[in-house]
């Protein structure tokens, strides 16, 4: 019995209201992406292609959200030393406007950042940890760039992919290029997330078929409780 992909049906993640007006309001007018969920050797390539793409966007903010955020203090380092202005959400800082990396390096907030940019990198992917579920992302509007390692979500990315709903970089200088045009073009945002949106919603589904196709073995269990309780 084939329902489908149940990673497709997980909901947009919640974000508090207050803190997100907060955050649209610092950072008001600045081009924005997040790279979420990233591993070690991710944040470095980041970093690199941060310092190209500002070049030619000088006020782009990028915000890392580490995977696990009890590397934050760790990545920080790593940013001060190459020379970036960075600021840690686990310290209670907002990014200002000399800020060039964000590192959002609490629990629970993708959801908060996912809305606050339009543009998104999937870790795990530049370095082969398999990659993250692209689709709460997709669900709240932003355009989704990734890395060649994606074996835990290979069908979700190979339909993406192919629909012109993702765009994948396999090199440091295939992500600037990738993430650069979508900076430049918001005309091409708008038709990958679209894509995105019809892949999700022609894939999706398959929490209600699989409920469907349970409900007739759990109509004849409620039906054996009752008879061996009477």
């Amino acid at each position: 019995m084939a329902t489908g992909n149940l990673k497709l049906d997980v909901p947009a993640p919640p974000a508090d209201a207050a803190k997100l007006e907060r955050l649209m309001s610092v950072t008001r007018g600045r081009p924005i992406i997040v790279a979420a969920s990233t591993h070690p050797g991710e944040e470095e390539m980041l970093l690199e292609a941060h310092r190209t793409l500002a070049g030619l966007f000088p006020s782009l903010l990028s915000v890392i959200v580490p995977r696990h955020p009890d590397r934050g203090e760790a990545v920080g380092r790593t940013i001060t030393a190459s020379g970036l202005h960075v600021a840690l959400r686990s310290r209670e800082e907002l990014p200002t406007a000399t800020t060039d990396i964000y590192v959002a390096d609490t629990m629970g907030e993708l959801g908060l950042f996912y809305r606050l940019a339009p543009i998104v990198f999937m870790g795990g992917s530049l370095v082969p940890r398999g990659g993250q579920n692209p689709i709460e992302a997709i669900k709240l509007g932003a355009s989704i760039v990734h890395g060649p390692h994606v074996f835990n979500f290979t069908d979700i990315y190979e339909a993406l992919d192919r629909a012109g709903g993702a765009d994948r970089a396999d090199t440091q200088e295939a992500l600037v290029k990738q993430l650069r045009r979508l900076l430049a073009d918001p005309a091409a945002r708008e038709l990958s997330v679209s894509a995105a949106e019809r892949v999700v919603e022609q894939l999706g589904g398959a929490l209600d078929r699989t409920m469907a196709a349970l409900e007739p073995y759990l109509l004849q269990l409620r039906l054996e409780t009752g008879v061996a309780n009477a």
